[in-house]
């Protein structure tokens, strides 16, 4: 059967069917070998918030959507009524990225914002699938020479980033679309942790 648009349905079903498939095979190996990093991210998300610090996040595409996305549910809600926390994605400012990116480099976008914002105590978080991408390698690195606390959130690509940060969260799979769905899931579970521990415990 062939749409009014020229698509084959049936072709189109079945490549649907492999994608949810590998979807559900990835958060299954998610399931299996990754819950005990995320709580150790929850953990990590609530000392910085309940000691005062700042939670700087930041992203490259859709990675930059899923940052403005966390900061979104914890300075604005995820399931229960709170005051706002301090989380800020570093993607949001195009005048700050596009002088960055103009006057010095693209890779210099979040370092930049980094060395300006952050401080010993607080958190920051760079997400990159790939594990590869300059301005994430370099905001971490200038994080950790300021005192700060460093997780990443990759894809199996980015293995590599263990070693270089505090905590690496690596998604079961080097398929992109696969990464961003299991970090998708992931930073629910982060947000519904931390939101529940920080009202139960008024802590923060």
């Amino acid at each position: 059967m062939v749409t009014s648009r020229g698509l084959d349905k049936v072709s189109a079903v079945e490549s649907l069917r492999t994608i949810t498939t590998e979807s559900i095979d990835t958060h299954r190996q998610f399931m299996a070998q990754s819950l005990e990093v995320i709580a150790e991210v929850a953990s990590m998300f609530i000392e910085a918030l309940a000691t005062g610090h700042k939670i700087f996040i930041f992203g490259n595409g859709g990675s930059a959507a899923d940052a403005q996305h966390v900061a979104g549910e914890l300075m604005g809600r995820f399931l229960q009524e709170s005051d706002p926390w301090p989380v800020v994605a570093l993607s949001t400012d195009t005048s700050v990225i596009t002088c960055i990116g103009n006057d010095w480099d693209y890779s210099q976008i979040y370092s930049r914002q980094v060395k300006a914002l952050a401080r010993a105590g607080d958190l920051v978080v760079g997400i990159t699938t790939s594990g590869s991408s300059p301005n994430i390698i370099k905001g971490l690195e200038v994080a950790r020479k300021q005192g700060a606390k460093t997780i990443a959130f990759t894809g199996m690509r980015g293995a590599k980033l263990d070693g270089s940060v505090d905590l690496c969260f690596v998604a079961p799979s080097h398929h992109t679309p696969r990464v961003q769905e299991i970090h998708l899931l992931a930073w629910h579970g982060v947000c519904e942790l931390v939101e529940d521990y920080l009202l139960k415990t008024g802590t923060a």
